[in-house]
């Protein structure tokens, strides 16, 4: 039953957090403000929005609920895409903001992993939480059509739908075009369509605070001791596991790039980072990095971080490190 003598805007955020996560990397990786998406400053942005829309004051215009879902490597396939650390991290930013999380596992099928059942799952979440705790506005965060039966059912209880999307194409590392637009169908059904995409590139234009909020700021380098690079020795060119050397990038491109290490150069991603920002490499740099083992059971480069050209005359260390990780800690 709405609290319909009550003055304030209560709002649920429901996310799509694969779709998010799209976006997020987009904006770090292809667009010129190289910044992940900030949830604080989004959430903050929507208070804003969400008060212009329903003509009240912003301080009236408060987020109750917001719910993250997603789906989730098992966590001996995440260790092996050395990926736990990184769901760690989004948990913690996350918890911290109050965001609940809901995770489904990933399914293989035919050779791929696959998210299946989150639409549904969200749906229903967001159709139950909005009858039991009378929200106004739901904003979703979300792209797909199978959406338009929860818009549907919420336009009949009388709860307002705002739809945050985005509308954007690029080539991928790959050399594929990505395209990232939202469902006609989701547009003509909401309450409140918001081109995101425009609002963002507009704002960012101008300056507006309240957009520029909406990215994380780059952190100050981290200082991190100093280890002495290894000439690369054993049975390939990089080296066995656990083995630090250094070399120049070749081949960047939207989160990933390969360190030059013939016969096989060795990829790394955004990631694999140790210190510093992706961003910030160029090819041709010279960076240090542990010689690691992927999924595919491939040599790969981790702890990467970029450091100064060795000068003419510069030895290696010659030996190996059973382990470079807890150099770096």
């Amino acid at each position: 039953m709405n609290q319909m003598n009550s003055p304030l805007i209560r709002i649920g955020v429901f996310y799509d957090g694969n779709y998010f996560l799209k976006i997020s990397d987009y904006y770090y990786f292809q667009h010129e403000r190289k910044a992940r998406i900030s949830l604080e400053g989004l959430h903050e942005y929507i208070r804003h929005q969400v008060a212009e829309e329903e003509d009240v004051d912003v301080r009236l215009s408060q987020i109750t609920d917001s719910h993250f879902f997603r789906g989730r490597l098992s966590a001996t396939e995440a260790r092996d895409k050395d990926r736990l650390f990184h769901d760690r991290l989004l948990d913690d930013i996350l918890m911290n903001l109050g965001i609940a999380t809901h995770y489904m596992p990933l399914k293989t099928r035919d050779g791929r992993l696959q998210e299946k059942g989150i639409d549904v799952w969200l749906a229903l979440e967001a159709l139950e939480l909005a009858m039991h705790k009378s929200f106004d506005v739901i904003v979703l965060i979300a792209g797909d059509s199978d959406y338009v039966p929860l818009i549907k059912k919420l336009n009949t209880i009388g709860t307002r739908v705002m739809l945050l999307n985005w509308d954007f194409k690029y080539v991928d590392f790959k050399g594929e075009n990505r395209v990232t637009r939202a469902s006609q169908q989701l547009l003509e059904h909401v309450t409140y369509p918001v081109a995101m995409h425009d609002v963002i590139d507009s704002g960012l234009a101008s300056n507006d605070e309240l957009i520029e909020s909406m990215f994380v700021n780059q952190p100050e380098p981290v200082a991190f001791p100093s280890v002495k690079p290894v000439r690369p020795t054993g049975p390939t060119a990089a080296g066995p596991v656990g083995t630090v050397g250094m070399s120049t990038i070749k081949n960047l491109k939207n989160g990933f790039g390969f360190v030059v290490m013939p016969p096989n150069n060795l990829f790394f991603s955004y990631a694999d980072m140790a210190e510093g920002d992706f961003n910030d490499l160029r090819e041709g740099d010279w960076v240090e990095f542990t010689v690691g083992r992927n999924h595919r059971d491939e040599d790969c480069a981790r702890n990467v971080r970029k450091v100064q050209p060795p000068q003419d005359g510069d030895e290696y260390e010659e030996h190996e490190h059973e382990s470079a990780s807890s150099d770096l800690l």
